[in-house]
């Protein structure tokens, strides 16, 4: 029988004590390169590094056209697309390569999905189309589930469909946009409207959907407050992945939202009007209850250059929130809804449940804010942005695109749950269209702003 070892272990003795090191060593590193949230980071750093240095200068997409699709299609644009392709495909099966080991069929399979993306922009290029909000994005989803719902998603095409690598890649690149003198320069009006109306409009939500409407899944009741409230289909996908919500949950969380999006873009105009509304405060409502950004300058754009301007702020004030927003829900999945009553919940937990591309968010804005503006300039970082912003519109179209692909309207349809979600979703809006009112007349009848 073999003795046991009595003397004293330690740290710098013990295999086993080493080994616990070296494991937990590992457990730090590995996200790093293993884990997709991490790549979005690092290939949305990448496309904004390429695009201050100058690599990347110009990203094509097709032109507007009215009557003959063709002419949004050139044959001096066909190369340049044929490249957007390439770089996009190589850059993202890095990603997929690391994390799924499925690099070969990803690539083989990711010329389908652009061709199909560029299909979608095409119609979304249409001038009326345009004018009327019925953008790119619209038209990749509705393309994407057409596929998916008649034919069915083509297996080749399946390695392709990686729909949160892409927007999550595309979130990262939107956080450079977010630059803090812009945040400030609304001050204390713009921050009303969008950071206290906000978290109210969440909570009311929140508390509608569990406790009167009993919806059983508190994770689709997050998401869709969080789409309502804050930004649509960003904050949707960043609250879905903080509280792991089903992906047919938030697939039926941004479908609901871009349906209703358009619907709020082309009344809310009318609205203000009828009401009688200043262009600042018609901006501000606008701009504190539209889901998707660029719905908010299509509506807002009718009003008035005034309008827009207000408009575009709030809501970029308010897409700071995603981040937030993302962390509270993750906190309270791990200290209430998912902690049982003799569980003490771990700080370390709340990392693990928050979105890493968060963190890519946030350090975009920051390093635009603080470094790329006051080094650069105004007019340098804005040629940075126009060309992040493109590549960010091609990730989201490859994004709604998968999602469509990857969706089936009966499951969406089993979600519904008897139509308390809709129900959910068009009671908050509302609520958030009055409250949001309300707060825009507060902070905004004072006159026009000045913000030189």
């Amino acid at each position: 029988m073999k003795q046991p070892n009595l003397a004293l272990p330690t740290p710098m003795a013990t295999p086993a004590s080493a080994g616990g090191a070296l494991r937990t060593a590992r457990g730090i590193l590995a996200p790093l390169w293993k884990y997709e949230d991490w790549w979005c980071n690092w290939l949305g750093g990448l496309l904004l590094a390429l695009a201050g240095l100058g690599v990347v200068k110009t990203i094509p997409r097709p032109a507007t056209w009215s009557v003959n699709p063709l002419a949004a299609l050139p044959l001096s644009s066909l190369l340049p697309l044929a490249g957007l392709g390439v770089g996009l495909g190589l850059l993202t099966a890095l990603a997929v390569a690391a994390t799924r080991a499925q690099g070969g069929s990803y690539l083989a399979a990711f010329p389908g999905l652009f061709g199909l993306a560029v299909i979608a922009w095409t119609i979304g290029s249409q001038q009326h189309l345009a004018h009327h909000g019925f953008n790119y994005v619209i038209w990749a989803l509705g393309l994407g589930l057409a596929v998916s719902n008649t034919v069915g998603t083509p297996k080749w095409l399946v390695p392709a469909l990686r729909s949160e690598l892409f927007i999550k890649t595309g979130l990262v690149l939107l956080g450079a946009e977010i630059l803090f003198t812009r945040v400030m320069a609304l001050g204390i009006r713009g921050l009303g409207v969008a950071w206290l109306v906000t978290p109210v409009v969440i909570a009311f939500m929140f508390f509608f959907g569990t406790r009167i409407l009993r919806i059983q899944s508190r994770a689709l009741v997050a998401t869709i407050a969080a789409a309502t409230s804050v930004c649509g289909v960003s904050a949707a996908i960043a609250t879905g992945a903080a509280t792991r919500a089903r992906r047919e949950e938030i697939s039926f969380a941004i479908s609901l939202s871009l349906v209703f999006t358009v619907l709020m873009m082309l009344a809310m105009p009318a609205l203000v009007r009828l009401a009688g509304l200043t262009p600042t405060i018609g901006g501000a409502w606008i701009g504190g209850t539209v889901d998707s950004t660029g719905a908010v300058v299509a509506a807002a754009s009718l009003l008035g250059r005034e309008a827009l301007e207000v408009a575009s702020l709030i809501k970029m004030i308010q897409n700071v929130l995603i981040g937030v927003v993302a962390f509270v829900f993750a906190a309270l999945w791990v200290t209430r809804v998912e902690a049982g009553p003799a569980e003490r919940p771990r700080a370390a937990e709340v990392w693990h449940r928050l979105p890493k591309f968060i963190v890519g968010f946030l350090v975009a804005s920051a390093v635009f804010s603080f470094l790329v503006v006051p080094g650069m300039g105004e007019t340098a970082a804005q040629a940075i942005l126009k060309t992040s912003s493109r590549l960010r519109d091609w990730l989201f179209c490859l994004a709604f695109v998968s999602i469509g692909l990857e969706s089936r309207l009966q499951d969406l349809m089993g979600t519904v749950r008897e139509g308390r979600p809709v129900l959910l979703y068009v009671v908050g809006q509302t609520f958030n269209v009055l409250l949001t009112l309300l707060a825009a007349w507060l902070f905004f009848r004072a006159g026009p702003l000045r913000m030189g």
